[in-house]
C-alpha cells in the first residue's frame, strides 16, 4: 500500500474544482505520549486518504500538530476517528472562519522530533504544567486590565498583517527566538504582572506558558483556541473585538480577515496592504507583502532580477535552480533587502 501522494498539486487542484464540493479548513494539537510515531503517522494516513483528507500533519513522541482541509460530507466520520483514538476523544478542533477547498493540495503526515519546533533542549520543565487557559470574554477583560502584559507568540510576518491593541510583538524569525527575547524584556514582573500570550490556534501557547511557569512566572495564562477560536468567539457571542487586521494562516489562503484594520503596507510600494505572496520565481519563493498593482508590475515577482527569470521558459528556470539550495533559506519569510517597504 502506498502512504504517500500519488497526485501532484496542479492534479488534486483540477479535481477539487470539478468536483466543486464544499471542504472545512481545520487544525488541532495534542501533546501526548506516542509510542511508536511511525505506526501511528501509517494509521492516520490510511484513513484519512479513504476520507479525501487533505493537509499537514507533524506526529511526534510528544504528540500530533495538525491542520487540514475535510469534506464537509466526511466532518462527521472524520470526527468520529478522532474520537476513537483516546487521547484525541473531544479534542479541540479551531475551524476556520473562511474556507477554501484549495486550502490544502496534498496529505503530508511526516513523523518529526518534535510537533513544535521550538529549538528547546531543556527536558527539566513539565510540558503539561501550562497556564491558564481563557476565552474570549475572559482574555478580553484581561487585555483591559493595566497589569496585563500581552505577547504575540508568532513571527514577525504573521504579527506584520494582525495583532491584538497593545500586543508586544518581537521582530523574531522562529518562536525559539521569541521565546529569550520575551523573557529579558519581562523579567522584572514575574509576581506582579498578568503574562497572557496567544498564538494562530494555541499550541506554540501551549508551550510558552509551561515554559514560563518553569521560568518561575506566576500568572500566566493563554489564550484558548489561539486567535482562530477567538474570532468564533466574538462572532458568535457579539464581544467587542481587540484583534487588528488578518490572522496569518499557514495554508494556501495566507490569511483570514479578522478586522477591516490594515495595519501592514505593500513591500514594494508602500501603500496599505496585507496580501501575502510567494515570489513568482520557484527559485526564490519569498513571501512578502504586495498590493495588485506591484504584482501587475512585478510579473508577482519580488525584484526586478526574479522577473527576468520568471519570465524564461519553464526548462531554463529549471537549469539554473539545478544544484542550488533554496534562495529562501526558509526562516527569512519577508526579509530581503530588494524589500524597500519592510518595516
Amino acid at each position: 500500500m502506498q502512504l504517500y501522494n500519488k497526485l501532484s498539486a496542479k492534479e488534486r487542484e483540477a479535481l477539487l474544482e470539478e468536483a466543486g464540493e464544499d471542504r472545512l479548513t481545520l487544525s488541532f494539537y495534542q501533546y501526548a505520549k506516542i509510542g511508536n510515531p511511525e505506526l501511528f503517522r501509517n494509521h492516520l494516513f490510511i484513513a484519512w486518504d479513504q476520507m479525501e483528507v487533505l493537509g499537514r500533519i507533524y506526529v511526534a513522541h510528544e504528540g500530533i500538530n495538525a491542520q487540514l482541509s475535510v469534506p464537509a460530507k466526511n466532518f462527521g466520520n472524520f470526527k468520529e476517528f478522532l474520537d476513537g483514538i483516546y487521547f484525541l476523544e473531544n479534542v479541540r478542533l479551531n475551524i476556520a472562519i473562511e474556507h477554501d477547498i484549495k486550502s490544502f493540495l496534498k496529505l503530508k503526515v511526516k513523523v518529526r522530533d518534535k510537533i513544535l519546533a521550538d529549538g528547546l533542549n531543556d527536558a527539566t520543565f513539565d510540558v503539561t504544567n501550562k497556564g491558564v487557559h481563557v476565552d474570549a470574554k475572559a482574555f478580553n477583560e484581561l487585555l483591559d486590565d493595566p497589569n496585563t502584559i500581552l505577547v504575540d507568540m508568532r513571527n514577525h510576518y504573521e504579527s506584520e498583517i494582525g495583532h491584538f491593541k497593545g500586543a508586544m510583538t518581537p521582530d523574531v524569525d522562529t518562536f525559539r527566538d521569541s521565546l529569550d527575547i520575551i523573557e529579558k524584556d519581562i523579567q522584572d514582573h514575574k509576581e506582579d504582572k498578568n503574562l497572557v500570550m496567544y498564538c494562530t490556534g494555541g499550541i506554540r501557547c501551549e508551550k510558552a506558558s509551561a515554559y514560563y511557569k518553569h521560568k518561575g512566572f506566576k500568572k500566566v495564562y493563554q489564550l484558548e483556541g489561539g486567535i482562530i477560536e477567538y474570532a468564533r468567539q466574538v462572532q458568535n457571542l457579539k464581544l467587542e473585538n481587540k484583534f487588528l487586521g488578518k490572522n496569518f494562516v499557514f495554508d494556501h489562503r495566507r490569511g483570514e480577515r479578522i478586522s477591516e484594520d490594515v495595519v501592514s503596507n505593500c513591500h514594494q510600494c508602500g501603500k496599505p496592504c496585507d496580501t501575502h505572496v510567494n515570489c513568482a520565481n520557484e527559485a526564490c519563493h519569498l513571501l512578502f507583502i504586495q498590493c495588485e498593482e506591484c504584482a501587475e508590475k512585478m510579473s508577482s515577482c519580488c525584484s526586478a532580477e526574479c522577473q527576468d527569470i520568471a519570465a524564461l521558459p519553464y526548462e531554463e528556470q529549471k537549469a539554473l535552480r539545478k544544484g542550488k539550495g533554496n534562495s529562501n533559506k526558509i526562516f527569512k519569510k519577508g526579509r530581503s533587502e530588494v524589500l524597500k517597504y519592510k518595516n
